[in-house]
């Protein structure tokens, strides 16, 4: 794994500028093709389709264009970080970044940026100077006028978009795709009926530390480099942070069990990529923590919108299904039958308390949140292996103790029962 590639990929994927770049080359060479196939042409605009003024009107056409066009980027631009600042307000911070890696926002200022230049560049081209030949790009003018209208259709897709993808639902969607493409990549294999057992702890004492270079999130680990270095030096290699923690520059960033010359610091310092903030290239557990957040928000006492928590709880329960199943590896790494590194990362039981802990005290004293999550617990524990059963298990008797507090209602409190929409069982209790 390539950490620089990889990281070089997620700061261009959330960046507003690359795909406008590329659009603008594009036109760049849009234009001068057309201007060469117009001089080919040598006054012939005898198709229907060719441009058939003159050069004046040529003139105004195009500069309308471009300032027209000028004038809609400035405003798509305007509602981006409009929409920017209601989602970060309104839901969390962290969730910036999928509006960040829209591409359809991308494209859309690639259009109209596109547009603007491909104007500019025809408009130079068209000549009526006393001492050279006047000089109509027929071919040029009319694709500038294809541009426009491509432009129109891309500007009433963005309104929709825009629209429909400020919805708290649509964030927690998009937010829940990546997550469960994350968890895809970094556990590929089922688990099967088989139960995880937790590895001894090495009883070799620590005989050195590697002292982080840079400070910053960790972004990016590469294993296998890492166990390169392990072998090469015929030592054990500790990762003091997990993917997702902050690591200060000086801080001790590994740890060496036995006998160690200094042989491969430099490949250990490279074998770590560090951020400004967290990315699910191999944190599935951010996504989390973006859902987390929109209903640590959503249960404030300021907003007391619990309904928006219960959607993030949905989304939190197709998360915690895809995980159950998966075979989610220890923080060991083996060569031989030999433990050559210890990589930290998240287990089963961390993501079911990440996923629960936050949200049920948050909740406390919400009958829609207990019985919301009440039943993504249940329904999970018809399909956890036994190995996986205790935290869910664990997480439904703290629902038990919160019962009761906060409830005006004792009994009925105690009475709650499983609802996947949270207000209870549908048809239960009723008469006919």
């Amino acid at each position: 794994m390539n950490l620089k590639l990889t990281a070089l990929r997620e700061r261009l994927r959330s960046s507003l500028w690359f795909l406008p770049a590329a659009c603008a080359a594009g036109a760049f060479i849009l234009a001068e093709s057309a201007v060469r196939i117009d001089r080919t042409l040598d006054g012939d605009r005898s198709n229907w389709f060719l441009f058939g003024g003159g050069v004046e009107s040529a003139r105004a056409v195009v500069s309308t264009i471009a300032t027209s066009m000028l004038t809609f980027t400035g405003l798509v631009f305007s509602v981006t970080m409009l929409v920017l600042q209601l989602a970060s307000n309104q839901l969390s911070p962290r969730v910036m970044r999928t509006f960040l890696r829209d591409r359809a926002n991308q494209l859309v200022l690639g259009v109209f940026v596109a547009t603007f230049l491909y104007s500019l560049l025809v408009l130079r081209r068209v000549t009526n100077e006393p001492e050279a030949e006047p000089f109509v790009p027929a071919l040029s003018v009319w694709l500038a006028l294809l541009l426009v209208l491509l432009s129109l259709a891309t500007f009433i897709y963005y309104i929709d978009h825009v629209a429909q993808s400020i919805k708290p639902v649509a964030v927690m969607q998009r937010v829940t795709s990546e997550t469960t493409d994350a968890i895809r990549r970094l556990y590929p294999d089922s688990i099967g009926e088989s139960v995880e057992e937790p590895r001894p702890v090495l009883s070799v004492p620590v005989s050195a530390v590697v002292l982080s270079m840079r400070s910053g999130v960790v972004t990016g680990v590469d294993e296998d480099r890492i166990i390169a270095a392990a072998r090469e030096t015929g030592c054990v290699v500790g990762l003091r942070a997990c993917v997702g923690d902050f690591v200060r520059e000086g801080a001790a960033l590994f740890e060496i069990r036995g006998e160690w010359d200094g042989t491969g610091e430099a490949s250990l310092q490279e074998s770590v990529s560090f951020g400004p903030e967290r990315t699910m290239e191999q944190d599935a557990a951010f996504g989390i923590r973006q859902l987390v957040d929109i209903a640590d928000r959503a249960l404030s006492p300021g907003v007391n919108d619990p309904t928006t928590a219960v959607q993030v709880i949905d989304h939190i329960h197709e998360i915690l299904g895809h995980l159950v199943s998966r075979s989610i590896p220890g923080a060991t790494r083996e060569v031989d039958g030999s433990v050559v590194a210890i990589l930290p990362r998240p287990g089963w039981d961390d993501y079911v308390a990440l996923s629960c802990d936050e949200i049920r005290r948050a909740g406390r004293g919400q009958m829609q949140i207990q019985r919301r999550m009440r039943a993504m617990l249940v329904d999970l524990l018809t399909v956890a292996p036994p190995g996986r059963r205790g935290a869910l298990e664990e997480q439904l008797a703290l629902l038990d103790a919160d019962l009761g507090d906060g409830f005006a209602d004792v009994e009925a409190a105690r009475a709650t029962t499983p609802s996947a929409q949270g207000h209870g069982p549908i048809g239960v209790g009723g008469t006919e």
